[in-house]
C-alpha cells in the first residue's frame, strides 16, 4: 500500500521556531564540549610514560634458560604443532658429548625460528610447551621495512646467559616469573 505525499506530511510534527534556528542543538553541543574541559586528560606523554598492559597481553616470544644457562627447549615440536598460523619452524639435533652445559636433554633445537608476520600471538605455543621453554612477553614487535627482519631465530629469542650477563638474565627471568604469576591468578 503506497502513501501519498499528502499522507507523509500529515505524520510529521512541524518544527518549532527554536528548532528552526538550531539554537538548542548548538547549546547542547557546546555544553558537551565544555564538560570535557574539566575531565582528566587521557593523553599520555609516550616515551616517558607508558600505559599498563592488560594481564592477558601477549607480545614477542622468548626462549627460556635454566639457572645454569642451559636451554630448556628439547625440540619436541609441540609448540610448532600447536601453532595455528604455522609460524614456528625448528630442526632437532642430538647433544654431543661435552655439550651438557649447553642443553638440558639429549635433544635440542638446532634451528628455532618464529615468523612474527605470521604469528597471531594466541599463546598456544606457550601452553603446549611441557618444559616451560617458550613465553610471550609484554614487548611489542618493532616496526621495520624488510620482511626478513621479522623472522626471529634462536639468537633473538633465547634469554641472556646467567653467568655471562647476570643482570639481563635476572630481568628476563623476572618477566617470565611475573607472567607465570599473572597466569596463575587468572586460573585461580
Amino acid at each position: 500500500m503506497q502513501l501519498t505525499n499528502k499522507a507523509k506530511l500529515v505524520d510529521r510534527k512541524p518544527m518549532s521556531v527554536a528548532e528552526k534556528i538550531y539554537l538548542p542543538a548548538i547549546f547542547k553541543g557546546m555544553g558537551i564540549t565544555f564538560s570535557h574541559i574539566f575531565k582528566k586528560k587521557v593523553t599520555i606523554q609516550y616515551p616517558e610514560q607508558t600505559r599498563p598492559f592488560s594481564p592477558v597481553f601477549r607480545g614477542l616470544h622468548i626462549l627460556n634458560r635454566d639457572e645454569e644457562g642451559r636451554e630448556n627447549c628439547t625440540a619436541c615440536g609441540l609448540c610448532a604443532v600447536a601453532c595455528p598460523a604455522e609460524a614456528i619452524t625448528m630442526d632437532a639435533a642430538e647433544r654431543l658429548p661435552g655439550e651438557e652445559h649447553l642443553y638440558r636433554e639429549e635433544k635440542y633445537a638446532a634451528k628455532y625460528e618464529i615468523n612474527m608476520l605470521r604469528c597471531i600471538f594466541c599463546g598456544l605455543c606457550e601452553e603446549a610447551c611441557p618444559k616451560d621453554a617458550i613465553y610471550l612477553t609484554e614487548t611489542f614487535a618493532p616496526a621495520n621495512y624488510s620482511r626478513q627482519s621479522f623472522i626471529y631465530g634462536k639468537d633473538n629469542l633465547v634469554i641472556p646467559h646467567p653467568k655471562e650477563n647476570p643482570e639481563a638474565f635476572t630481568k628476563a627471568k623476572g618477566l617470565i616469573d611475573e607472567r607465570k604469576a599473572k597466569a596463575n591468578q587468572q586460573t585461580a
